[in-house]
């Protein structure tokens, strides 16, 4: 077996509550944020999706590494959660299509876990107590160092870091034949997005966060796609200015995640940080518009303020609604074809059951698209 599995490990919280596990994964020291996500399936995805940058995973499910890992199965270009916590670190695999072991690709990518820890102690912790820095050694013991490393690092809140995991060039999506062009603001965008636009017969042109507005409205898009991704929207003064250009441009966008939560800070609606967040793949979630449900795959520690919200009913109306807690979940911006949603309808991992907005943005850019005018309708 691998030294890295098994050795002594420990788990210590900003309030100073202690876990003692094994190790896994790279021997070291990592911190961040503590959160936990309770899908059963799509580990890998979860990994490497660019929202959880800077934070250390719970996985609540009881076994982690049993399908072991896919050199597909990605949703960027590496790990980008800080740390990973779990009950079971299942290295042996089962699954004939996997590329190698859960440790290997945790040594690989340089990630510190730990294991063999009470995960229902600690949701039950994060539930109750909040969201909170945390720290995993599996080289640094006495709790005291630990702690002095801890009281160095910062909160979520207010942390920009969409900058840090954007693209740093332009990059081409699709076919450049294809009927429909989107640009797409990349604040930490995952792969599965970009592919249920390329499905659907769009062109993606994909910009840095920082990229002024005026460069991407050069290329000419028929609709804005303005991603997910890490930290506190309220210090993304770039990201929402940009916004607010795209909207009296009065082209189509489409916001997911934290781009929906910077639409909202780009019309006038204030955000805040969430308890303990939402993330797992089986939140359930009403279309206002249709009176439907949807089962959805969420990620998220920040939202927009319901209360900031209902003071502009006369200018944003409210889709979606969380039906475990109330809060927001979708809008719409009522004199543009501009919406957004909270929760991730391209699910990876999770149910299918929202792919239907993606439709629903083709279709306004559809509308809004001047006709083409051909050399036959000329002659």
């Amino acid at each position: 077996m691998d030294e890295s599995i098994g050795g002594k490990a420990v788990l210590l919280l900003e309030d100073g509550t202690v876990f003692h596990g094994k190790s896994a994964g790279k021997l070291g020291t990592t911190t961040g944020e503590i959160c936990f996500n309770t899908g059963m399936t799509g580990y890998q995805e979860i990994f490497t999706d660019p929202s959880y940058f800077g934070q250390i995973l719970v996985a609540t499910n009881a076994h982690i590494g049993n399908y072991g890992i896919k050199s597909q199965e990605v949703e960027s270009d590496s790990i980008k959660i800080a740390g990973f916590i779990c009950k079971n670190f299942t290295n042996d695999y089962s699954r004939n299509l996997a590329d190698e072991s859960i440790n290997d690709y945790f040594v690989r990518e340089d990630l510190v876990a730990i294991s063999d820890v009470d995960t229902r102690a600690i949701v039950k912790h994060i539930r109750d107590k909040g969201a909170m820095n945390a720290i995993i050694s599996s080289e640094i013991f006495d709790l005291e160092e630990l702690a002095k490393i801890l009281s160095k690092v910062p909160s979520m809140k207010g942390l920009e870091l969409a900058s840090k995991v954007s693209t740093d060039q332009p990059y081409f999506l699709g076919e450049s034949t294809a009927s429909l062009r989107v640009a797409v603001y990349d604040f930490g965008v995952k792969r599965s997005i970009l592919k249920c636009l390329v499905d659907r017969d769009c062109y993606l042109q994909v910009f840095p966060a920082q990229t002024p507005f005026e460069e991407v409205e050069n290329w000419q898009p028929d609709g804005y796609f303005i991603s997910n991704g890490p930290g506190d929207p309220e210090p993304m003064k770039y990201a929402v200015e940009s916004t607010k250009k795209v909207l009296a441009s009065n082209k189509p966008l489409f916001g997911i995640c934290l781009g929906h939560q910077i639409l909202g800070l780009a019309s006038g609606v204030s955000t805040y940080k969430m308890h303990h967040g939402h993330r797992g793949i089986n939140h359930p979630v009403k279309n206002m518009i249709t009176g439907k449900c949807e089962i959805t795959s969420q990620n998220h520690g920040f939202g927009v303020d319901p209360d900031s919200i209902r003071q502009l009913e006369d200018k944003i109306e409210v889709t979606h609604i969380n039906l475990n807690d109330g809060s927001i979940e979708g809008m719409k911006i009522r004199d543009r074809d501009a919406f957004s949603v909270q929760y991730h309808p391209e699910a990876s991992p999770g149910p299918h059951d929202a792919r239907y907005l993606f439709d629903q943005f083709i279709q306004y850019m559809k509308i809004r698209k001047p006709e083409q005018v051909t050399d036959e309708q000329h002659s």
